[in-house]
């Protein structure tokens, strides 16, 4: 074929090509185009919305940050200091027991507030640390209510230290765990359902708000509400589970264990200020209550407290006599209080020890388990557990009416 012939239909092929080719071309372009576009325009408004999205979690993140800083910035104010000097110059020591004292104030230390030691088994007060403070007008007994309001439950049959009681949906306790843990929910139910009238005379019986002693001067009654509490300060529930209205003194506590201790015998506690006395001493009955079947109730309770619960800080300084006890945490108007309540149960006899603190926060129910850990361990290192103090003669019995 002639060369002008060949050029002549290549220059008709790129022709027809031109003529057809390029619509197609321009719809490929401009589709390409349209979906760049497309894109370019999702990954903006995906990008907007991704940065409103953040802006909303970031709101969302200071709000809930503030919340919980303006609640982990709060804090209750305290007016007490926990700690003092000079809380026992003023005391009457000559009928005290020596070793018993200084085991006591060793474990004190500086901090502001008191220790009794009794011996269950005649009410004799073997010492009184800062007793200004011990035979004041007391304080609101926190959680070591728990323990009259108990007895008073097992009493009435309401429960015994199996029965569970419901907490929530998914949750339940019974009596052992809850003295254990001191769990509040629970000693509120127990409260509602015995009643004020019943809650009330209990606490009358082991000792509440009457004087615990026989002629001790000085010694105050603490109060007790002749009716409940306005149910916007918790009512009954609240008065057993932190003792909310009510004022107890060490001495009261410390005679309420040591019935507790020996079985249902409430003593009048005495505190002997002369060798005189102690030689003379005689144990004197207020009355017997009938709790001696029920005392096994509450103990797996108050030795789970020492042994895993709240006064497990008792271990700290001491594990080599059972120990049960109860501890107490509350505050008011500025001062918190600190409890524990507790006796040595031991194969040749048990001593009651009460340790009361107030203060601020260096003070709560643990701290006072450790002292009382810590006077156990000094009595202990003393032979305190091996010879113990002198028993008691025959304990004579009074009326409730020859209480001062």
């Amino acid at each position: 074929m002639p060369k002008g012939m060949r050029f002549l239909r290549l220059l008709v092929s790129f022709a027809t090509w031109l003529l057809f080719a390029q619509p197609i071309w321009a719809a490929h372009v401009n589709t390409h185009t349209l979906n760049n576009k497309k894109v370019k325009s999702q990954k903006i408004s995906e990008s907007q919305s991704t940065r409103r999205h953040i802006r909303r979690l970031a709101r969302t993140r200071v709000t809930r940050t503030s919340v919980h800083t303006r609640r982990h910035r709060y804090h209750e104010r305290f007016f007490t200091s926990s700690f003092a000097n000079d809380l026992v110059e003023a005391d009457m020591t000559a009928g005290e027991d020596p070793m018993v004292r200084q085991a006591a104030i060793d474990a004190l230390g500086n901090m502001n507030g008191t220790v009794v030691a009794i011996q269950p088994t005649s009410g004799r007060i073997l010492a009184m640390v800062n007793q200004r403070l011990a035979l004041s007008s007391g304080a609101q007994p926190c959680s070591t209510i728990k323990l009259s309001v108990a007895l008073a439950a097992l009493s009435e049959g309401l429960i015994s230290k199996e029965t569970e009681i419901a907490l929530g949906r998914r949750s339940r306790m019974n009596l052992t765990m809850a003295l254990a843990h001191s769990n509040n929910a629970y000693f509120e139910s127990l409260g509602r359902s015995l009643g004020f009238e019943k809650v009330a005379y209990y606490a009358h019986e082991y000792g509440l708000g009457e004087l615990a002693g026989y002629h001790i001067a000085g010694e105050q009654p603490g109060t007790y509400p002749q009716e409940v509490i306005p149910a916007k300060l918790g009512g009954v529930g609240k008065m057993c589970s932190f003792g909310e209205g009510i004022s107890m003194t060490p001495l009261q506590l410390g005679a309420m264990l040591a019935a507790i201790a020996n079985g249902g015998t409430l003593y009048y506690l005495q505190h002997p200020t002369t060798a005189a006395e102690v030689a003379n001493f005689e144990p004197r009955v207020k009355r017997q209550l009938d709790i001696a079947p029920l005392v096994p109730e509450i103990s797996d309770g108050m030795m789970g407290a020492v042994e895993y619960g709240t006064a497990r800080s008792v271990r700290l300084n001491f594990s080599e006599e059972e120990i049960l006890g109860k501890t107490g945490t509350c505050s008011r108007a500025g001062t918190r209080f600190g409890w524990f309540a507790s006796y040595a149960n031991t194969s040749i006899g048990r001593v009651v020890v009460v340790v009361f603190l107030q203060g601020g926060r260096a003070t709560f129910g643990p701290k006072a388990a450790e002292i009382a850990g810590h006077m156990y361990r000094n009595l202990y290192d003393h032979n305190f557990f091996v010879a113990g103090p002198s028993q008691p003669a025959t304990a004579t019995v009074m009326k409730v009416s020859d209480t001062q």
